[in-house]
């Protein structure tokens, strides 16, 4: 390795320092931060943030890059080198490129004014009350047109936004994918709707908490969450945060109502944590230490949360243990009937409890008006009115109020504009990715039968986890796959699996 290469490597190891070092700031600000330290972490993240964007935007940085691209054989050697010094190298230039367009000015301002939004938002839907949110969401809209304009015109100015969870995907090529999808999931949903509605009150009865918790920390566990390297904690809106590989954590939430929304949950931020500690150890402190992209990030969290999860061969291993931790909540419960319960095809106001026939709708209905509040054609104090209609026009309902409807994500006020997509990109590439491991592992549905999820595991390790972010996420698809990101392989698993549960 050459001595400019590690000089590289040294910095940019300082930089993910900082990052992660702010990444433990938010992940307190969600979990113990008392509600008075929010004007003062505000600060911290963006000081922060200020360091770590002067640093990787330094001309030093970009002397280095040259550099060593130089020494590895040019840019056109860099994108066709399947070495993963090239890979850093590469993907160390297109970080400091868009990050040496964003001002540090920029960055501070940001990060204080996502931090009020933040908590603005917590107590908008606490009271269910847009207007408590409102105009820090003008303040959010405002940044993100502004920092669109730090980039080359793009196609359609959301290209920009999408591009930073999304390499190299455009808002057209995203719309291609959802506008046929979009009407096969509607067919399959009449076809649904016609049928006889499964029963899925079990679900909804008095569960003690801490024996839920007790069974979603030994799921993770099966799953192969390793807890000394990590912890899980309640928050409002679970999430996933790395600090490492060897500092992985998870977040849940337990909800009265809806009590079996915590192992559901659960098994989605595992997957998450997951891949974060399956990338390759030499990965640390270096721009490839974390997934490839958030819409692969997504694929990894609803393969564990739904294509295991609430698949038939897994609650055949856990059924029994789950129905002695709950026995007067399930009795008289079958298998069978359970199994239904938790693939109920319902609409509903709440995205992260959407079932999966209906779930992309929402992310659909999101992407509408973020495209709309980033054009201008959609004005923040309509958005209230334009997110009911289109809940009624994708998915027949009306919110009763904000909190279940506008209110209910937390991801506007933290500036994650163009991330919604990549749920959807996720839940594709996800059934893309259990079709080529299920030829690979024939025996898979067996071994998940006797609670075994080694072999599992072990592929996604193999072929997905290990590279981190060394391929963009259409060539990590197409050579995981054979094809590029596409909408078949989910139709055909959606299609399969509501024909069992209702019959079709």
């Amino acid at each position: 390795m050459s001595e400019k290469l590690n000089q590289l490597k040294e910095i940019l190891g300082e930089v993910a320092d900082l990052q992660h070092a702010g990444a433990l700031l938010e992940w307190d600000q969600q979990t113990y931060m008392p509600p008075g330290g929010s004007e003062a972490r505000g600060h911290q993240l963006g000081t922060l943030g200020k360091l770590a964007q002067l640093k990787s935007t330094s001309d030093e940085v970009g002397r280095l890059i040259e550099d060593v691209t130089a020494e590895l054989g040019g840019a056109r050697s860099l994108e066709t080198s399947d070495s993963d010094d090239a890979a850093l190298v590469r993907v160390a230039a297109r970080d400091y490129d868009k990050a040496r367009r964003v001002p540090a000015e920029f960055v501070v301002e940001k990060a204080r004014v996502t931090t009020n939004a933040f908590n603005a938002w917590g107590e908008a839907r606490g009271k269910s009350d847009f207007s408590i949110f409102r105009p820090h969401l003008e303040k959010v809209i405002d940044l993100m047109r502004k920092y669109i304009t730090f980039f080359p015109p793009a196609e359609h100015p959301y290209d920009t936004l999408l591009d930073d969870y999304e390499p190299g995907m455009t808002t057209g090529e995203v719309q291609a994918i959802f506008n046929p999808l979009r009407q096969d999931q509607v067919k399959l949903l009449k076809a649904i709707a016609s049928s006889k509605q499964v029963d899925s009150s079990p679900l909804y009865g008095r569960y003690n908490e801490k024996k839920m918790e007790q069974f979603c920390r030994g799921v993770a566990t099966k799953f192969g969450y390793e807890w000394a390297n990590g912890r899980m904690d309640r928050v409002l809106h679970p999430f996933e945060t790395t600090f490492s590989i060897k500092d992985v954590r998870i977040t849940s939430r337990f909800v009265k109502t809806n009590p079996t929304m915590m192992l559901f949950s659960t098994m989605h931020e595992t997957g998450h944590a997951l891949y974060e500690m399956g990338v390759k150890p030499d990965y640390e402190r270096t721009p490839l230490m974390h997934g490839a992209s958030s819409g692969i990030h997504e694929s990894q969290s609803r393969l564990w949360e739904n294509l295991v999860g609430r698949s038939l061969p897994f609650w055949e291993y856990f059924y029994p243990h789950f129905k002695k931790l709950f026995p007067a909540q399930l009795d008289g419960v079958g298998l069978k009937k359970f199994y239904k319960a938790i693939n109920k095809v319902e609409p509903s106001f709440i995205r992260i409890i959407a079932d999966e026939a209906t779930y992309n709708m929402h992310i659909m209905l999101r992407l509408e008006l973020e495209i709309g509040m980033v054009e201008g054609s959609l004005r923040i104090q309509d958005l209230p009115e334009m997110w009911n209609a289109k809940m009624r026009e994708y998915l027949g309902i009306t919110p009763e109020n904000d909190a279940m409807g506008v209110l209910q994500d937390v991801h506007w006020s933290l500036g994650l504009m163009g991330y919604f997509p990549t749920y959807a990109l996720g839940n594709l590439i996800s059934a893309q990715l259990w079709e080529r491991l299920n030829a690979d592992l024939p025996g898979l549905s067996d071994e998940i039968t006797r609670g075994r999820f080694d072999s599992l595991l072990g592929w996604l390790r193999a072929n997905l986890h290990m590279y981190g972010r060394k391929y963009d996420p259409q060539e990590l698809v197409r050579r995981i796959t054979g094809s590029k990101i596409n909408a078949e392989a989910y139709v055909r698993y959606l299609t399969n699996k509501y024909s069992e549960v209702y019959g079709l």
